[in-house]
C-alpha cells in the first residue's frame, strides 16, 4: 500500500507538475504581455515625453529668440538716443560758449565806453577848474559853475542813456544763440520723445 500511495504520489506530481507548469507557463506568457503592453507604454510615453521636450525647447528658442530681437531693437533705439543727447548737449555748451564770447566782447565795449567817458569827463572838469580859477568876479565864477554843472549832468544823462541802450542790445545778443539753440533742443527732444 505504501507503494501505491507513492506511485499514486508520483502519478500526481506529474499532474500537478504539469499544472504547475501551465500555470507558470500561462503566468509568463501573461507576465510577457504585460511586459510587451508595459515597453509599449514606455516606448509612447518615451516619445511623448521627447516630442513634449522639443516642442518645449523650440517655444523656448522662439521665445528668447524674439526676447532677443526685442533687446536688440530697444538697445538701438538707447543708442540713438544717447547719441542724439549727446549732439543735443554739444550744440547747447557751443551755443554757451557764443554766448560768453558776445558778453565778453560786450563788457570789453562797455568798459572802453566808460573809460572814454571818464576821460572826457576828467579833461572837461580840468577845463573846468581852469576857468574857475582865471574868473575874475564872483558872477563869472558861478556862471562857469552853472555851465560846468549843466554839461556834466546832461553827459551824464546821455552816457547813462547810451550804456542802458547799449546793455540792453548786448543782452539780446547775449541771448540769442542760447534762445535759438533751446528752440532746437526743443523740437529735437520732442522728436526723441516721439520715437
Amino acid at each position: 500500500m505504501a507503494d501505491t500511495k507513492s506511485r499514486a504520489k508520483t502519478r500526481a506530481k506529474p499532474a500537478l507538475v504539469a499544472t504547475a507548469v501551465a500555470a507558470a507557463a500561462g503566468a509568463a506568457a501573461a507576465g510577457a504581455a504585460r511586459a510587451r503592453k508595459s515597453n509599449e507604454g514606455k516606448d509612447e510615453m518615451t516619445i511623448e515625453a521627447t516630442q513634449t521636450v522639443q516642442d518645449a525647447a523650440q517655444k523656448t528658442q522662439a521665445f528668447f529668440g524674439d526676447v532677443n530681437e526685442r533687446a536688440k531693437v530697444a538697445a538701438d533705439k538707447t543708442a540713438k538716443v544717447v547719441e542724439e543727447l549727446a549732439d543735443i548737449a554739444r550744440g547747447n555748451v557751443e551755443a554757451l560758449v557764443a554766448s560768453s564770447k558776445v558778453a565778453a566782447k560786450g563788457a570789453e565795449t562797455l568798459g572802453q565806453d566808460a573809460a572814454e567817458y571818464g576821460r572826457k569827463r576828467f579833461e572837461e572838469a580840468s577845463a573846468t577848474l581852469r576857468g574857475l580859477s582865471e574868473a575874475k568876479t564872483p558872477a563869472d565864477f558861478f556862471r562857469l559853475q552853472s555851465e560846468y554843472a549843466k554839461n556834466a549832468f546832461d553827459s551824464f544823462v546821455a552816457e547813462s542813456a547810451k550804456a542802458s541802450e547799449t546793455m540792453v542790445k548786448l543782452a539780446g545778443e547775449v541771448a540769442e544763440p542760447i534762445t535759438s539753440r533751446y528752440s532746437v533742443a526743443a523740437e529735437r527732444v520732442k522728436g526723441l520723445a516721439n520715437t
